[in-house]
């Protein structure tokens, strides 16, 4: 069965390439009834849009959601639809596609990217820009998750994704600062010195036909104890298979992470008091898979973006050494592009866990 489908409440099924038509999906699951707000999910799309920080690619979409089904008007408030507990179907059309970009990868494989393993796999590749491997899919899942944001909202849960880390540029830990203040920088980072660092590192980095790898984090509030399966389906096992589903993200951490490895029980094990805790804790938010109530945190790797102007080693198609000298738009660092796309796979995770504990327990 091919890959396409997220979720088993709440799924999301995605279809489309790159440089195809026109890419979309279906959202199954959603309870009927919700009121939904289609700004608010083109709003979403808007912030992980080509060309939405002068820091990425130079491809610009207007990644405007066309919806096909399973919504109505809302009769009592406008401007909003609602949901009928019918599959929600959408498509984004694709304007600023320029294959013929890519004419020069038709017979080469490029350093980093999919395309020998695609292609050992199916005997047959999209080499205009990926296709169906293209970060450009993710789109789909930004609306996905804005929809499931929606329905989480219903529940007080809110989710904040912002830059922690662009190549050795650090956000410091700090709690005087509201984490949606990332979206006054283009680089996404809440921490004005820390954001103007990371984006003289990207400007650094592309001028040398270079990329850079970065660190997205993810703060979760309002989530209730209870979400989640103790076994395979552990609530932070499926957010690492949301998180290392995204293209280019390399590592996952909850909590304390793999900083847990050089500390002792005494200091890892968060002390248990009345209340959840609002702050950061070793656990992360889960125990045993399943939330505690705590604030639930976690930080997501992306590694520097395999499409560099620099000369790269690599074969074509009759295994002959080549050097390939990359051409098109891209980013030189995915970081800033990647928080939507965070916030949105959180959604997908933690709207799904919703639904299935509502059949937990009478």
């Amino acid at each position: 069965m091919a890959g396409n489908t997220f979720g088993k409440c709440f799924r999301l099924t995605t279809f489309g390439e790159s440089h195809g038509a026109a890419i979309g999906g279906t959202v199954d699951g959603c309870p009927a009834g919700l009121p939904l707000d289609p700004i608010a999910v083109q709003h979403e799309l808007d912030r992980r849009r080509p060309g939405s920080t002068p820091l990425g690619t130079a491809r610009t979409e207007g990644d405007r959601v066309e919806w096909l089904s399973g919504l109505l008007p809302a009769p009592d408030r406008p401007g909003h639809l609602i949901t009928l507990g019918t599959p929600i179907g959408f498509i984004i059309r694709n304007h600023d596609h320029r294959s013929t970009d890519y004419d020069h990868l038709k017979e080469v494989y490029r350093p980093g990217h999919a395309d020998l393993a695609w292609e050992r796999k199916y005997g047959v590749r999209d080499h205009r820009g990926g296709g169906r491997s293209s970060a450009r899919e993710t789109a789909c899942r930004v609306v996905g998750g804005a929809i499931a944001r929606q329905l989480l909202a219903t529940a007080g849960v809110r989710v904040q994704a912002y830059v922690r880390q662009v190549g050795e540029a650090v956000m410091p830990e700090r709690d005087d600062l509201p984490l949606a203040a990332a979206w006054d920088h283009p680089v996404r980072c809440p921490d004005p010195e820390a954001a103007a660092h990371m984006a003289r590192l990207i400007e650094q980095a592309r001028a040398e036909g270079d990329s850079l790898g970065g660190v997205v984090a993810c703060r979760v509030h309002g989530v209730p104890a209870g979400w989640g399966e103790p076994v395979f389906d552990r609530l932070d096992a499926d957010l690492a298979r949301a998180m290392l589903s995204i293209n280019a993200s390399k590592g996952f951490q909850m909590g304390s992470g793999y900083r847990a490895a050089a500390m002792r029980g005494s200091a890892h094990n968060d002390p248990i008091a009345p209340g959840p805790a609002t702050g950061a804790t070793n656990s992360g938010g889960t125990l045993g898979g399943i939330s505690t109530g705590d604030l639930l945190h976690f930080d997501v790797a992306f590694k520097p973006p395999s499409t560099i102007a620099k000369a790269q080693r690599t074969i074509d198609r009759q295994g002959r050494p080549v050097v390939l000298e990359a051409r098109g738009r891209h980013d030189p660092c995915v970081a800033p592009r990647a928080v939507p796309i965070v916030e949105a796979m959180a959604c997908l995770v933690l709207a799904d866990h919703m639904l299935r504990q509502r059949s937990a327990r009478v």
